[in-house]
């Protein structure tokens, strides 16, 4: 199996590309000045890491260096020390004691939330859990036969209902059944339509009642699925769901097809939320934990020789 970090650099290679190509580019004189200082901050915004963090970054650069000889793996260093820092407080894991563990799972439609359930669904059997994923989005047919095809792939039951029916009901049944079946985690999904915000805001409120009915901390995750290639418009969704729900970890997917794999830097600089998974690939391995040292290194583009996770 490819390891850990040489999978994650491959990954982010469209962004990692522009930010070291860019670097490279910008410090071809010796001696840190004002012109370089701003082409690096344009350069860390062209990459979605946005305004705020590239300019807190340019700051701790220019920091001790302006005026000074500088060599371009010394800036790609400096700053893969310096957006660990910002990333550090994300880098946090998501399951706890609780039996079972309920994660609902949110997000709008196109971000790939059915896939990355079936992948987390994966992830935990392989660790020895035993998974239960619920259906939630009765909204959609095909989103309830893409689940079950997951819960068939990673061999995991899936609690379904016919399209349309209660989401709420649903969720109840699934929480009793995860209950009485002894089971690790449980996996809800949930619509992800935005046509009408109060309906979806309605729903979300009642499936998360109907849940404390039967484990009062439940659910234990409430995770917000993004897709990375939207890169900042992914703020506004960001919002959108905590003005909903209380929205307490992301998952950011697609980050191997976008140049954009900073927005990730600026959502956690934002809003201060874990990331508990990010997507690199299509393939069922290729979501994995968020790690903030190996995230800031693939995004400048170093290289790590220490690459011994599988």
């Amino acid at each position: 199996m490819i390891g850990f970090f040489k999978k994650l650099t491959g990954g982010l290679s469209h962004t990692s590309n522009t930010i070291s190509s860019g670097i490279t580019d910008i410090f071809t004189r010796k001696k840190l000045d004002a012109d370089m200082l701003v082409q690096l901050e344009d350069l860390l915004i062209s990459a979605d890491l946005g305004p705020a963090p590239a300019a807190k970054l340019v700051a701790e650069i220019s920091k001790n260096r302006f005026g000074k000889e500088v060599a371009v793996e010394e800036i790609k260093a400096a700053l893969a020390e310096e957006i660990e820092k910002i990333l550090i407080p994300a880098d946090r894991p998501l399951l706890d004691t609780a039996k079972p563990f309920v994660i609902l799972m949110v997000g709008v439609n196109g971000t790939g939330k059915t896939t990355t359930i079936g992948k987390l669904a994966h992830q935990f059997q392989r660790d020895g859990k035993k998974v239960m994923l619920a259906a939630g989005d009765t909204f959609r047919a095909a989103a309830v036969s893409q689940l079950q095809s997951w819960g068939a792939r990673v061999g995991c039951s899936v609690i379904a209902k016919e399209e349309g029916a209660d989401a709420a009901a649903l969720a109840f049944e699934a929480v009793d059944r995860a209950m009485s079946e002894d089971t690790d985690v449980l996996i809800i999904d949930t619509a992800g339509r935005l046509q009408n915000k109060v309906s979806l805001m309605a729903e979300l409120e009642k499936i998360i009642r109907v849940i404390k009915k039967k484990i009062p901390d439940a659910p234990h995750a409430t995770l917000l699925v993004l897709d990375a290639t939207v890169g900042q418009n992914a703020q506004p969704q960001v919002e959108l769901f905590k003005q909903m729900i209380n929205i307490n970890g992301l998952i950011v997917t697609k980050l191997d097809g976008t140049a954009k794999g900073g927005v990730l830097v600026s959502l956690v600089e934002r809003f201060a939320l874990p990331v508990h998974a990010i997507g690199i690939g299509e393939g069922i391995d290729d979501l994995r934990p968020f790690v903030a040292r190996d995230y800031a290194r693939s995004l400048v583009g170093l290289q790590d020789i220490h690459d011994v996770r599988k």
